[in-house]
C-alpha cells in the first residue's frame, strides 16, 4: 500500500472536519489555508503548518483541495507558484470543492502533462458529514487513481463512488445540488402551511420526516430553522456559486430546469438581505418572519 503524505489547503467548516478525521487516523497532514488563525486547532491536533500552497506541494504526495470557487481552484493548481508546477512527480491532487466540469477537466489534462494525476471529488453532507465521517463523494478521473486513495477517502466518506472520466464527479455534484434546490424549498413551504394552519411544527416534523416526504434537508435542517438556527453547514454564497454552475451545464446541454431556476431566484433575493453567510437553512426566513 502506498504511504501517503497528505497535504490538504482549506480548513473551514468542511475541510476541518475531514481534516481531523485524517489527524485521528494517524495520518501525516500538512495544512495550508489563507488565514493561519482559524487552522489553530487543527495544528493542536498535529497538523503540520505550511506558509504556502507551493511548500505543501514540495513536500506531499496526496494533496487535497477544497476552496470556495472555481476561481479559487484555478489560481491553487495553475498559478506559477500552485500545485502543478511545484508537485512531485507520481502525486495525486484531489480536489473536493464543487467547481465545474470543464475547469475539473483542464486541469486533469495538463496535470497529466507534468506526471501528475488528479481526481474531482465533490462532497455532499455538510458539517454533520464532514464532523460524523458520513460524506458522500462523487468522484471523477482515472479508476486506477480513484482505488489507490480509496481507503484515504474512506476516512471521511461513508457513500464513496467512481464516476467516470475527469469533470464526472462534478456533473454528479450538480445532480445533487439541483434536488437539494427543489427539496429546500419543498422544507419551507410546507412549514410554512403547517404555521399558517396552528399546528405545532415540532409535531409536523415528526410526522412527515419519515414517511414519503423524508429527506436529508427535512431530518437536518428543518429542525435547525425551527430554533432559528443558520449557523453554516454549508453557506449560502457557496450555494449559489453551485447552483449557478448548474444553470451554466443545464444551458450548455439545452436543458430546461425551471424548478433549478426558480431555486437560485429565491437564494439569491436571501442573499441580497444580507443572508449571504449563514447556512442554506435561512431560506426559511422568505417564508416565515
Amino acid at each position: 500500500m502506498t504511504k501517503w503524505k497528505i497535504g490538504f489547503i482549506g480548513t473551514g467548516v468542511m475541510g476541518s472536519g475531514v481534516i481531523s478525521h485524517l489527524l485521528n487516523a494517524q495520518q501525516d497532514v500538512l495544512i495550508y489555508s489563507r488565514t493561519k488563525s482559524k487552522a489553530e486547532p487543527l495544528i493542536e491536533k498535529g497538523a503540520v503548518w505550511k506558509d504556502s500552497p507551493a511548500e505543501i506541494a514540495k513536500s506531499c504526495n496526496l494533496i487535497f483541495t477544497m476552496a470556495g470557487y472555481p476561481k479559487d481552484v484555478e489560481e491553487l493548481y495553475l498559478n506559477e507558484d500552485g500545485l502543478i508546477t511545484n508537485a512531485k512527480e507520481g502525486a495525486v491532487l484531489v480536489d473536493l470543492t464543487t467547481s465545474t466540469p470543464s475547469l475539473a477537466n483542464r486541469i486533469a489534462l495538463i496535470a497529466s502533462n507534468h506526471g501528475l494525476s488528479t481526481i474531482d471529488a465533490p462532497v455532499s453532507g455538510g458539517d454533520v458529514g464532514a464532523r460524523n465521517a458520513t460524506l458522500s463523494i462523487m468522484a471523477g478521473g482515472e479508476q486506477s487513481t480513484f482505488e489507490e486513495i480509496l481507503p484515504i477517502l474512506e476516512l471521511f466518506g461513508s457513500n464513496i463512488i467512481y464516476h467516470g472520466p475527469a469533470g464526472f464527479g462534478q456533473h454528479v455534484k450538480m445532480s445533487n445540488q439541483i434536488v437539494i434546490a427543489s427539496t429546500m424549498i419543498g422544507v419551507c413551504e410546507s412549514l410554512a402551511y403547517a404555521k399558517k394552519a396552528g399546528l405545532n411544527l415540532d409535531h409536523v416534523l415528526k410526522s412527515i420526516a419519515n414517511g414519503a416526504a423524508g429527506s436529508w434537508s427535512l431530518s437536518n435542517l428543518a429542525p435547525r430553522m425551527l430554533k432559528e438556527d443558520y449557523e453554516p453547514g454549508f453557506y449560502v454564497r457557496h450555494f449559489i456559486k453551485d447552483l449557478n454552475i448548474a444553470i451554466e451545464e443545464a444551458k450548455r446541454m439545452d436543458l430546461n430546469l425551471p424548478g433549478l431556476d426558480l431555486a437560485c431566484s429565491l437564494y439569491n433575493e436571501i442573499s441580497s438581505e444580507g443572508y449571504s453567510d449563514n447556512g442554506t437553512q435561512v431560506l426559511i426566513k422568505h417564508y416565515i418572519n
